[in-house]
């Protein structure tokens, strides 16, 4: 498997079992950081799945996330995963979301790095 320049961009619409009240990290009815954390997860792998081989997946080791600005309810937001290093089966990305119309306001940006494993093998050491 070769994945040198993966990149995906997914659009979420913020709901009320997106904000921090619904999940648990706060009392605003704002998107939450778990929430926004869970759409970059999610943004990286939809860039890693169409190079992993038949029985492959991978799965997330790192995460680095600075959500930087508040997105109500309603609010979509596009969250953007591009591939930054390769070495093997480590791929590391960095993440960014932001407003879509108005100006585009960045709501956060990091870094995601996943491990491409062997599903039935990754799932036999449990």
């Amino acid at each position: 498997m070769s994945v040198d320049a993966a990149e995906a961009t997914l659009r979420f619409t913020v709901t009320e079992a997106d904000t921090a009240v619904a999940v648990g990290s706060g009392s605003l009815p704002v998107l939450g950081t778990p929430r926004l954390l869970a759409w970059c997860e999610a943004a990286t792998c939809a860039a890693l799945e169409p190079a992993l081989d038949a029985g492959a997946t991978s799965v997330g080791t790192r995460v680095s996330l600075e959500h930087l600005g508040a997105s109500p309810v309603g609010q979509e937001v596009e969250v953007t995963a591009s591939s930054s290093y390769v070495d093997g089966r480590l791929h590391r990305f960095t993440v960014a979301a932001r407003h879509v119309g108005g100006n585009g306001k960045v709501v956060g940006t990091g870094e995601v790095t996943r491990v491409v494993v062997d599903a039935e093998r990754f799932l036999s050491r449990l």
